[in-house]
């Protein structure tokens, strides 16, 4: 599949909380071609200067977190699903206090 020409879909990426050594609050719609997939979409991330794979790859809790419009979507069972215009993909790192 070519990530170039074609019709487009939007989807909407959001990181929010403490991943790795940081804090990260990231909301970003990236355009991707009909019929990506999850995997596609982490690697359009990488190249927009996103860091969805750095997320996942520091925080090793979210490759099982990961949401995808409000369900969890285990990242390695789901690289190949393909995503819909409109999607939305949610890392949100726990949160503790008292």
């Amino acid at each position: 599949m070519s990530l170039f020409g074609g019709p487009k879909i939007k989807v909407k990426v959001v990181i929010k909380g403490r991943i790795g050594e940081g804090w990260r609050d990231i909301d970003r719609t990236l355009k991707l071609p009909e019929g990506a997939t999850l995997a596609e979409l982490i690697a359009t991330a990488d190249r927009k200067g996103v860091p969805l794979r750095h997320a996942i790859d520091n925080s090793p809790h979210l490759r099982h977190t990961l949401m995808l419009n409000g369900e969890r979507c285990p990242v390695e069972e789901n690289l190949e699903r393909p995503l819909r215009d409109g999607d939305q993909v949610y890392l949100l790192a726990p949160m503790a206090g008292g």
